[in-house]
C-alpha cells in the first residue's frame, strides 16, 4: 500500500482528501495544515506521494509551492501533487523544471470528480504526470506565437493531452481515434518541435515541457 501525506488548510477539505485517498487504497500518513508540518511529515514518513494545497499559512501565497519545490530536491522518490483554487500554470512550470517525473497540478474542483482524481493521483503516485485541463488550456492560449505553431490543430490537441499526463491509450479515447493515429501524431509532434534524439518517453517529456516553455 503506497504513503501519503495530506497538506490542506481546510479542514473539511483535508477529510474529503482523506477519504478519496484511503478510497483510492493509499495510506494516509499524516495529514496538516501547514508547510512546515509537511516538511516534518514528509521526512518523518517519506511518502510515495505528497497532496499539498499550493496557499497555506502563514502567508497565503505560495507556501506550498516552496514545500513541494523542498521535497522534490530532499526527497525525489516522494511525488508531488499541488492543488489550487485558481489556475496559476507558472506553478506547474517551476515544479517541472527541476524534476519531470512524480508532479501534478490540478485545481480543487477536480476533486469532487471523484474518479477523475483518483486517476490523476494514481498516475502521479505512479511517476507520471497530471495536468489540469484549464492550466492546459491557458497554457495553449499564452503560448500561440511560437515554434509550437508549426503544429496542426490535431497535432496541438493531442500535445494538450500529453501534458495533461494521458498515455497514448488515454488520448485515443478522449479524441476518438486509434492509438495508431495517436502514435503518428506524436511523431510528427517531435519531430516538428525539433527535439533532440532520445528515447521515446525522454522526447515526449520534452514535448511537454516545450509546450509550457520550461527550459527554453
Amino acid at each position: 500500500m503506497k504513503r501519503a501525506v495530506i497538506a490542506e488548510d481546510s479542514v473539511l477539505l483535508r477529510i474529503g482528501l482523506v477519504k478519496v485517498l484511503e478510497m483510492a487504497g493509499f495510506e494516509v500518513a499524516a495529514e496538516v495544515g501547514d508547510a512546515q508540518a509537511l516538511l516534518a511529515a514528509v521526512e518523518e514518513h517519506r511518502p510515495h506521494i505528497a497532496v499539498v494545497d499550493v496557499r497555506m499559512p502563514p502567508g497565503f501565497t505560495d507556501e506550498g509551492v516552496r514545500a513541494a519545490l523542498s521535497i522534490r530536491q530532499k526527497w525525489p522518490a516522494t511525488a508531488v501533487l499541488l492543488l489550487s483554487q485558481y489556475v496559476e500554470e507558472r506553478y506547474a512550470a517551476d515544479l517541472l523544471a527541476t524534476n519531470t517525473s512524480g508532479v501534478g497540478y490540478l485545481l480543487k474542483q477536480r476533486v469532487a470528480d471523484v474518479e477523475e482524481f483518483i486517476e490523476g493521483l494514481r498516475r502521479v503516485a505512479d511517476g507520471g504526470t497530471a495536468l489540469d485541463p484549464q492550466v492546459v488550456a491557458q497554457l495553449l492560449v499564452r503560448r500561440s506565437s511560437d515554434p509550437l505553431e508549426r503544429l496542426t490543430g490535431r497535432e496541438r490537441d493531442v500535445l494538450a493531452l500529453m501534458a495533461e499526463g494521458r498515455s497514448n491509450a488515454g488520448i485515443a479515447a478522449q479524441l476518438v481515434v486509434s492509438e495508431s493515429a495517436v502514435a503518428k501524431h506524436i511523431n510528427n509532434i517531435l519531430a516538428k518541435l525539433d527535439l533532440p534524439k532520445a528515447d521515446a518517453d525522454h522526447r515526449r517529456v520534452l514535448a511537454v515541457l516545450r509546450f509550457m516553455g520550461v527550459g527554453r
